[in-house]
């Protein structure tokens, strides 16, 4: 008898490369991706999600600012709210570690900033050093060309991450990943749509998650310059007449760039 089996080939090896390199991109989005959260008093709790983003301020130290939709935070009247980190264990394992965040000076006024009526919150905090590592590089989110160079349209799949009426994925505290279509036309230029349509199911909980996709990339490709793009904040769900209809609204992410320069602004010495 013949062994008719065959080694992979090279183009075959280096498909499964870019595959893994995708899931492991994912993976590194869920990371960066945390739970916001603020008990009510009536053993309920006002969820939300957010993600971590790696900006260095102008004088080039680093900087850890949480983006997430300006009424999750709006909407959560005490001045702390709780961050949910997780704790990777030595057997491999992890820990959810809900910590204190402080979303409201002591005259109660709000830390973060908003751009204009855009619903989008960012602002600094204080992370541990693995979720500092964690944090995505502001690079990574799309700029006002970034739909067009790629030839991103309608019926593309995104992919977001939240937790949907407060679940996780786990114990652990991770977001749960979904896909979703682009279901509008025309996405640019933002000036004139700030917001697209995802059709997606939203629940309380997703709001504040990031929304990304993978670019295309092939077995010749230099993954070392391979990265997802950030394209927007998920921020509410379409509703007419008390219909939910699953459809989902996402908030550019060029906005959250201009929130973060409105953030140094904010920083900024008076002259």
């Amino acid at each position: 008898m013949f062994d008719l089996q065959t080694q992979p080939t090279a183009s075959v090896e280096a498909t499964q490369t870019v595959l893994r390199s995708a899931r492991d991109l994912t993976v590194t989005m869920i990371r960066a991706t945390v739970q916001i959260d603020q008990p009510n008093g009536d053993g309920t709790r006002t969820v939300g999600a957010g993600f971590l983003l790696n900006a260095p301020r102008a004088d080039g130290t680093p900087r850890t600012v949480l983006v997430t939709a300006d009424h999750v935070l709006s909407r959560m009247p005490d001045s702390e709210a709780r961050i949910g980190w997780r704790v990777e264990l030595p057997d491999g394992g992890w820990r959810f570690d809900p910590q204190p965040l402080t979303i409201r000076d002591a005259d109660s006024d709000p830390l973060w900033t908003k751009p204009g009526d855009r619903d989008i919150a960012v602002m600094e905090i204080s992370a541990p050093a693995a979720f500092a590592r964690d944090a995505i590089p502001i690079a990574w989110l799309a700029d006002r060309e970034a739909f067009d160079a790629a030839e991103v349209g309608p019926g593309d799949d995104m992919r977001t991450l939240g937790f949907p009426r407060g679940l996780s994925a786990n114990r652990a505290g991770f977001p749960i990943l979904r896909v979703g279509r682009i279901a509008s036309w025309p996405l640019t230029p933002i000036s004139a749509f700030p917001t697209f349509l995802l059709d997606l199911a939203v629940f309380p909980g997703d709001s504040g998650g990031p929304v990304f996709w993978m670019p295309a990339t092939r077995p010749s490709s230099d993954l070392s310059t391979v990265h997802p793009y950030v394209a927007g904040v998920l921020t509410q769900e379409v509703i007419v007449q008390d219909e939910r209809l699953r459809i989902g609204v996402v908030v550019h992410a060029d906005y959250i760039r201009e929130a973060v320069a409105l953030l140094d602004q904010k920083a900024a010495p008076a002259p």
